[in-house]
């Protein structure tokens, strides 16, 4: 069992909120304005970073990007092995996909496998003229060949340690920390290694 040894506040608000209009000013550059562009993010901290992206690019540009929200539980492909039933959320796209450039939105990119879960989703609505994806922290270990396009932070950790986002909607407090996570056996590696 992993014991956790320290945390570590990788963001606060303010730094939240420089990246989030980093993301915002690098969309609008990528896509030549926003008139193409619709957002969707995964619940349940990717939607209310979505809606935040779609508030500045409204500010600097003067369009009202579509905005949509999805549950990916149903999509995992871990959902047989899991011991918790997952809460099944409201997946709301209400406008159409085609030759739209999307972006998906989450807080925290790890594995890859929430991002294909819902990619997989967003094709069963449509067929969108790309997928981009935008997500805050970029903590690394990839199990599938997935990159996001647009990072708030990259955050080196080892995949034991816990990732934690917090935002104001969601969790009454605004920022990102690490929690370094003690792998159980670590001394005695390292001991036998010297």
């Amino acid at each position: 069992m992993a014991s956790a040894t320290n945390s570590e506040k990788i963001l606060d608000e303010k730094g939240i909120s420089r990246a989030i209009k980093r993301i915002a000013h690098e969309i609008i550059e990528r896509n030549h304005g926003a008139d193409d562009v619709a957002l969707v993010g995964i619940l349940t901290r990717g939607a209310e970073l979505a809606e935040r992206l779609r508030d500045i690019i409204r500010e600097l540009e003067g369009v009202e990007v579509d905005f949509g929200l999805m549950d990916i539980n149903l999509y995992r492909d871990d959902a047989a092995t899991r011991l918790d039933q997952p809460i099944i959320q409201k997946t709301e796209i209400l406008f159409d996909m085609s030759e739209r450039n999307i972006v998906l939105v989450d807080d925290v990119l790890f594995t890859g496998r929430t991002v294909r879960a819902a990619i997989d989703q967003l094709i069963d609505f449509g067929r969108p003229k790309t997928i981009q994806l935008a997500v805050l922290i970029d903590r690394g270990h990839r199990e599938l060949p997935i990159r996001a396009d647009y990072v708030g932070k990259n955050a080196p950790t080892s995949r034991y340690d816990d990732v934690q986002v917090m935002l104001k909607n969601t969790d009454n407090a605004e920022e990102v920390c690490i929690r370094r996570i003690k792998r159980p056996g670590a001394k005695k590696a390292a001991r036998k290694k010297n």
